[in-house]
């Protein structure tokens, strides 16, 4: 399965969590602790927002700890807003299509999980994408599906309702096909303003692990003068597949079956249950 982050908070250079944990990113992508395997060699991606309407994005099919352009960029890339993202394929090609994050209009979408037997469930799922979205799709992953199934049920409108109605369908098109514990996700979605992101399995055991960050400060009580707490605001948070750092007290885990929201530093959780 895939590891990922997403920040939200005042402008820092990617690298700062892409490269300089212990745990980064780029670190996870050979040993990563909490997936179901270590290394997530097929390829990253990342999407930032600047001062265009559309966020920024780059992906590539080469290895995250290889890749000499993406260090180069994320030392010099501001953004109070980005997403990163490396991938260990379930089965679709390595192809830069199928690397996340994916974009549409403002929008960006990753995700880690899979749904069970999606070449079988494949076509049903996609023509029930709305027909002026169905071009947007250009690569062949569940998780881009995924995307273009909840921009149809109104994502731009209500996040929430659009990816219970998302893994709804899922659900229900699986039990057509006889495949049980169907899906498994962590999503993030935002609009380069709010973060949504969602942690759910159908099994209801086998989730994905999901934490986010305490709140700034709270750290910055926990650990007085640490130098890694400086430029951020009081409204600078992080979710993340699996903890960056070891330092105790600022990851939290978030609750099985749940969605979270990310506005202005402050996070609420909520229960969340698909809709048919």
């Amino acid at each position: 399965m895939c590891r990922w982050f997403a920040y939200s908070g005042s402008p820092v250079p990617v690298e700062t969590f892409l490269l300089q944990p212990e745990n980064s990113l780029i670190h996870q992508s050979q040993h990563a602790q909490l997936g179901s395997v270590s290394t997530n060699g097929d390829g990253f991606g990342l999407g930032w927002y600047g001062d265009d309407v559309q966020p920024g994005l780059y992906r590539s099919v080469s290895p995250a700890w290889n890749d000499q352009n993406l260090r180069e960029l994320a030392a010099h890339v501001r953004s109070g807003a980005f997403f990163a993202h490396i991938r260990a394929s379930t089965g679709t090609p390595i192809q830069q299509t199928n690397c996340h994050p994916f974009r549409h209009g403002r929008w960006l979408w990753m995700h880690n999980g899979v749904i069970r037997d999606f070449d079988r469930l494949r076509r049903d799922l996609i023509l029930a994408v709305d027909r002026d979205l169905f071009n947007g799709i250009q690569g062949t992953t569940d998780s881009e599906v995924m995307f273009y199934l909840a921009l149809t049920f109104g994502l731009a409108e209500d996040p929430v309702s659009a990816v219970q109605r998302m893994a709804g369908l899922v659900e229900q098109t699986a039990a057509r096909y006889g495949v049980e514990a169907s899906l498994r996700m962590s999503i993030a979605t935002t609009d380069g303003e709010r973060l949504w992101a969602f942690r759910y399995a159908s099994s209801g055991e086998d989730m994905p692990s999901l934490f986010y960050t305490a709140d700034v400060t709270a750290l910055r009580a926990l650990f007085p003068g640490h130098p890694r707490l400086d430029g951020f605001s009081d409204a600078s948070r992080l979710i993340v597949s699996e903890p960056l750092t070891q330092f105790a007290g600022v990851w939290k885990e978030v609750p099985r079956a749940n969605c979270c929201l990310v506005e202005a530093g402050h996070i609420a959780l909520k229960p969340f249950e698909p809709h048919p």
